[in-house]
């Protein structure tokens, strides 16, 4: 057992989850109650603001692109009325510049989706300087790779030449990958 996952939560366990995927939040809420946190969950930039400026939680998670804006105006939100909170941004679009911007505004890590219940603990409870350890099994990169497609072929609302166009490959590539299954 990972010596962050211990009693580490201190008296304050309120925990405020952002994510406009309603079962992915729902599931994730569940999974941070079992590990000791009162959890609490937003579908939108302006529920997670309002959570984060009536009653602060000492530990937040927010997803960076929620349907009605950025994820780091929650986290500006949470900053301003509790400077203390531990703030995890999360991201199925992960880029260096915004892992900066999330950092610069006072989260204290930057975990690309899919991430897990442990790996969401590690990073909340991570103290000073100290990196949470590795996940212990960690994706492939052919799942990765097939993870990112997938993501992109839900944003092109299914449209496979869309979804060819945007990632820079010919239409009947990506036709074939969509048609195996995801890869381990």
């Amino acid at each position: 057992m990972n010596e962050h996952l211990g009693g580490d939560l201190g008296p304050d366990r309120t925990l405020l989850l952002v994510d406009d995927d309603e079962s992915f939040v729902k599931r994730l809420a569940k999974a941070m109650e079992k590990r000791g946190f009162s959890a609490e969950t937003a579908e939108s930039v302006a529920a997670g603001r309002a959570i984060a400026l009536t009653r602060a939680p000492a530990y937040a998670v927010v997803d960076l692109r929620l349907e009605d804006g950025n994820g780091l105006d929650v986290v500006e939100a949470l900053r301003e009325k509790r400077p203390d909170c531990q703030i995890v941004v999360l991201t199925g679009y992960g880029a260096i510049a915004t892992a900066v911007a999330a950092v610069k505004i006072g989260a204290i890590d930057y975990l690309s989706k899919p991430a897990d219940a442990d790996d969401i603990t590690n990073a909340l409870l991570a103290r000073g300087d100290a990196l949470p350890p590795p996940p212990e099994n960690p994706m492939s990169a052919d799942r990765v790779r097939w993870e990112h497609i997938q993501r992109v072929y839900e944003m092109c609302d299914r449209n496979v030449s869309e979804t060819a166009r945007r990632l820079n490959m010919h239409r009947r590539t990506l036709q074939r990958i969509l048609a195996k299954r995801s890869p381990k």
